[in-house]
């Protein structure tokens, strides 16, 4: 099962290794440009597996420099050892050890995978396959061992070297100025989870006491000078430790728990056994140089990471195509906790927020895939918001389908079960179906079907039997490589709203009617493309409540009118649903208005709409965060959604900042009071309640820019001078950065010259200018490719700049092409260093094909002078091919 060879690696080809590894002994000497890996295997043959077979370790650009069978010396002369691979081809039919020395450049491994230098010092990414870039390996996740490591470096180059597991030992190495340490981890683990980090770093230490009684030491590594920022991410690790015990009965099982924090990474960060390497992003902060944002950002991933311990680590995929299997629940998992920990209602609409924007774009175009696919060429692009999100989707409805107390026993039983081995969606499915009683075979399509389910929705009344007749049916679009859908197995949790806000207490009319069990939980489960529910002893005028808390991850298609929405907004007992039902107003007034359909007298429907918002502003007291999300208008990228095909950018760009001012400027009395209303608080917390404060007096302020754009720039202004942390600083600097002129510009340099020396802020900074919405944000954005805090070499700043700049809807797709060539620029630029992060630019075109046709010609004439290099990585190949289709 390789994806190195230009092949896909496709499921149906899974087969159990011949070989196997007990454990690994690893001994590395680090140097800047020549450090030396020595590795020690315990082998020996799988019963499972092919009898006699060859053995073939994998490698990716390794020099070996030695090779020994049970102690005998192999000739390198013979080839048997390349850089990407070493075969012996008659290995012996006994447990044998294999020893291997191999020498790596960490300073030269632009590629950010196995062993590379962040700064000064060293550390490692292995997942998915990375460790065969530092050794010899059976580097595929069913293949578990212990592992044992002794890091020895210079004393003064890096006087911390860490590992996975606990510490053993210690020193220095006797008549030299080198040091040592000795990590062993109990635990048999894959080698993408294999990590080590040597270097000159600071630590914040703290102790945590397990429900078992153990006590954990906790340490968070970070560049001299900077714990005093790492204390937040300390108390995420330990409340989600605390959390973890509490909701799913998991206790941490080694003696030391490190993360490091490193300022190269190409993702966000990496759960290897003990010792997580982060992106220095979601560790640091301070009121000064972190916003709300960030701060929940850092506590999601603290908590994912360690999450993991148990699902990932403990219980591992047995192949990539099992890698929602540790990912999607992991997500779920993370998800609950910021729930518990925060709003649940605020959470669930960001995650939904996240999951449409980044999901259902990819449902939607040309790299559209399962959660878990047949076939992948290069498993890096397959870390996708698919994997992620909609797995987690998954998750969550397969509880609300089975019930709490089902969910429960089915994760006790997996955890029970599975524990120390590599697992299957079969195999974890199967815990449920027992736990249950029922049988998981139709939910198992979520698994292998691509694509976002449209949820059809129709209601009629018939007054003389006050009955409500329900008629809900499902389709799915085809995608690429599946041009026909079979229907699933939808929950749509529901309820019944009354004219005057009422709930509407129903009974079930027969043959119509609903099962004790959905009756029960107030679900209704389509699993055929179509089914009518009819309630009985319904009011006139009760409006159904669909798809509460986002039940399943489908495009809800209803009759509601506008009338019926906001009475959903003003009285529906679901808060997720009150929220959608602006969205669903909000998305519709729009579109009229991109249309043209109605002047903008009032008949496209926005004074009902500002009518029913205005009240929202009450809720400033007592769920801040709520009603600030309740106030966001949908994003560009959702009415783009929404419209499908022959998108105008300009045009959805245009309706919607005209709609955005007519709200403004019907509330602006009440969104001056609630700004004023909302005091500074006299010391910054990031609390979910201060946070939701700041949230709704900062979208109080963008909306009175928007409809009163010389009072809104003044309190803008105003705002900017006074901050005291950076989430007021950066929500006022973005008000002005929608302004040309004078003002702009200075308030831009005043805050690079403020926060020059904070790589993050500046990330911010390159960021916000990038995301201007104005046709000379192309040309400010290649000025900004040649600033001197830009490097293309740092992945954050890649994102920040590029990444946000491919966000900015009208200005990546603008019809001359420009942003398309700029994107397609950087991509051919990056390649060759760093391909992963090339191709995470790259998926920017994930939604080209339904941009108007100008647009669509220029996006692909730009994928297709990608395509048209001689030299591509597999990374960007993939990605590039599959766009065009």
């Amino acid at each position: 099962m390789r994806s190195d060879q230009g092949q896909p690696t496709r499921l149906s080809d899974y087969r159990v290794p011949d070989y196997l590894i007990d454990s690994v002994d690893l001994d590395v000497l680090l140097h800047p440009t020549a450090t030396k890996v020595r590795a020690t295997l315990a082998l020996r043959p799988n019963p499972a597996g092919r009898a006699n077979a060859p053995l073939v370790l994998d490698g990716d650009d390794l020099v070996a420099t030695m090779v020994e069978l049970d102690g005998a010396t192999l000739d390198l002369a013979s080839g048997f050892a390349v850089a990407d691979r070493l075969t012996i081809e008659t290995p012996p039919q006994r447990p044998f050890r294999l020893t291997t020395e191999t020498l790596l450049d960490p300073s030269a491994n632009t590629r950010l995978m196995g062993l590379y230098r962040s700064g000064s010092a060293y550390c490692t990414q292995c997942e998915a396959e990375g460790f065969r870039r530092i050794t010899y390996y059976l580097d595929r996740p069913d293949v578990l061992a212990v592992f044992t490591t002794r890091i020895e470096a210079p004393l003064a180059e890096a006087a911390v070297l860490l590992g996975n597991g606990n510490p053993v030992e210690s020193g220095p190495v006797a008549g030299t100025d080198r040091h040592f340490a000795i990590w062993h981890d109990p635990h048999p683990k894959p080698a993408y989870l294999f990590a080590l980090v040597g270097g000159n770093l600071d630590v914040l230490e703290d102790s945590f006491t397990t429900s078992e009684g153990r006590t954990v030491a906790l340490g968070i590594y970070v560049e001299p000078g900077k714990t005093g920022f790492a204390a937040y991410a300390m108390d995420a690790l330990k409340r989600s430790m605390r959390w973890d015990e509490r909701a799913f009965g998991r206790a941490y099982d080694l003696d030391v728990f490190n993360i490091v924090a490193v300022s190269d990474f190409n993702m966000g960060a990496m759960e290897n056994k003990g010792l997580n390497v982060f992106n220095d992003k979601y560790v640091l902060a301070s009121p000064r140089i972190a916003t709300d944002a960030d701060y929940a950002g850092i506590e999601t991933v603290i908590a994912h990471e360690y999450f993991h311990n148990w699902t990932g680590n403990r219980i591992t995929c047995r192949d990539w195509f099992q890698l929602s299997l540790k990912e999607g629940l992991t997500v779920f998992r993370d998800q609950e906790f910021s729930a518990d920990e925060r709003s649940r209602a605020v959470k669930r609409i960001a995650d939904v927020r996240n999951l449409r924007t980044r999901q259902f774009a990819e449902d939607g175009g040309p790299l559209a895939h399962s959660v878990r696919p047949e076939a992948y060429r290069e498993i890096n692009n397959f870390y996708t918001a698919t994997i992620y999100e909609k797995g987690a989707e998954l998750i969550r409805m397969l509880r609300r389908l089975i019930g709490a107390e089902a969910f429960g026993r089915g994760m006790d039983r997996y955890f029970e079960t599975y524990d120390g081995t590599a697992a299957t969606v079969e195999d974890f499915l199967g815990c449920f179906a027992k736990a249950s009683g029922r049988d998981l075979g139709h939910f198992f399509a979520w698994y292998g079907q691509a694509g976002t389910p449209e949820l059809k929705a129709e209601t009629r009344y018939d007054a003389a039997s006050s009955t409500l007749h329900l008629d809900l049916s499902q389709e799915t679009p085809p995608t690429p490589g599946q041009p026909s859908k079979a229907a699933l197995v939808i929950p749509v949790a529901f309820g019944l709203v009354a004219p005057d806000g009422a709930v509407q207490a129903a009974t079930t009319g027969e043959p119509d009617g609903l099962s004790a069990h959905e009756a029960r939980e107030g679900v209704i489960e389509l699993s055929t493309p179509r089914r009518r529910v009819s309630f009985s002893n319904v009011a006139p005028g009760t409006i159904p409540s669909l798809l509460r808390g986002f039940s399943a991850p489908v495009h809800l298609r209803s009759d509601l009118t506008d009338a019926d929405l906001l009475l959903l907004l003003r009285h529906d007992s679901d808060p997720f649903n009150r929220w959608e039902a602006a969205q669903t107003v909000l998305t519709r007034v729009v579109l009229r208005r991109i249309r043209g359909s109605e002047q903008h007298s009032g008949a496209d429907g926005i004074a009902a709409v500002a009518d029913a918002l205005g009240p929202v502003l009450d809720l400033a007291p007592s769920d801040p965060a709520f009603a600030a999300q309740v106030l966001t208008l949908p994003s560009e990228a959702d009415l783009a959604r929404e419209i499908g095909r022959d998108v105008d950018t300009d045009a959805v760009f245009a309706a919607r900042q005209a709609v955005r001012a007519d709200i403004g400027r019907a509330l602006a009395e009440g969104l001056e009071a609630c700004y004023s209303g909302i005091a500074d608080e006299a010391a910054y917390s990031p609390d979910a309640k201060s946070a939701g404060r700041r949230a709704l007096r900062n979208t109080a302020l963008a909306l009175l820019a928007a409809g009163r754009p010389e009072r809104g720039a003044t309190m803008a202004r105003a705002q900017f001078e006074a901050a005291t942390n950076m989430t007021d600083t950066l929500a006022a600097l973005s008000v002005l950065a929608l302004i040309p002129g004078d003002a702009r510009e200075t308030a831009l340099a005043h805050f690079y010259r403020s926060f020059e020396d904070e790589p993050l802020v500046i990330d911010k900074w390159f960021g916000l200018q990038a995301s201007i919405p104005e046709a000379g944000t192309l040309e400010r954005t290649r000025a900004l490719m040649s600033h001197t805090a830009f490097s293309i070499a740092t992945p954050n700043r890649v994102y920040a700049l590029i990444g946000s700049f491919s966000a900015n809807a009208t200005q990546f797709n603008r019809p001359d092409g420009g942003g398309y060539q700029l994107v397609a620029d950087v991509v051919m630029q990056l390649d060759p260093t760093n391909p992963q992060v090339a191709a995470r630019v790259l998926n920017a075109f994930r939604s080209w094909k339904m941009m108007d046709l100008p647009r669509r010609r220029q996006a692909e004439g730009a994928l297709k002078r990608i395509t048209a290099q001689s030299k591509l990585s597999a990374d960007v190949k993939d990605i590039a091919t599959r766009s065009i289709g």
